[in-house]
């Protein structure tokens, strides 16, 4: 017996979730604050900030922030 062939027609549209840049920006009254840029992409590419660290998802740049050491009590 011979195989049934399946023809393949297009493929239904999937929506994908927005950038959501707008995050990135503060506007204080005046003062209009942006989130950090990636030093090897340049300006239009943020970095994550997450668990403690700076990360470029284009270049996997990453950059760790440092701890807060306590003071010393006397």
């Amino acid at each position: 017996m011979a195989k049934k062939v399946i023809k393949k027609g297009k493929k239904p549209h999937k929506n994908k979730p927005t950038s959501k840049k707008y995050t990135k920006y503060k506007i204080e009254g005046n003062k209009i604050t942006k989130e950090k840029f990636c030093p090897r992409c340049g300006p239009g590419v943020f970095l994550m900030n997450s668990q403690g660290r700076l990360y470029c998802g284009k270049c996997h740049y990453s950059e760790f922030m440092s701890k807060k050491v306590a003071p010393e009590s006397k």
